[in-house]
């Protein structure tokens, strides 16, 4: 089992010390994950669940420890995260199901 909470707290030190060697990279990312304010379509709850479920489906631990305490601050509950995640599944088979385990137990780990 992963301890998401002292994942998270590695991973943001790890990004920092990356930010540091190269500053282009983090800012590129930035710029990518930042909605412009003319095109803001989805609200931040959608474009979170989205990202839980793409993050599935790409099995990256670290998208799954950002995007579920995002998920979570921007109102999912965990019936809304289980959808998003059975839609991964549809489209991820297996894989998904396995990741998406992975998913509810960093949602459960994120303190209110």
């Amino acid at each position: 089992m992963t301890d998401w909470n002292t994942y998270r707290e590695h991973l943001s030190q790890n990004v920092k010390v990356l930010a540091k060697l190269s500053p282009n990279t983090l800012k590129g990312l930035q710029t990518l994950e930042t909605p412009e304010p003319a095109h803001k379509h989805l609200d931040a709850k959608t474009r979170e669940l989205i990202s839980l479920a793409v993050a599935v489906t790409t099995r990256c631990d670290g998208c799954i420890a950002v995007h579920t305490v995002g998920a979570k601050k921007a109102g999912a509950s965990k019936e809304e995260i289980a959808e998003a995640l059975g839609v991964a599944v549809a489209l991820n088979a297996g894989a998904a199901l396995v990741y998406s385990s992975r998913a509810l137990d960093a949602f459960d780990s994120v303190k209110d």
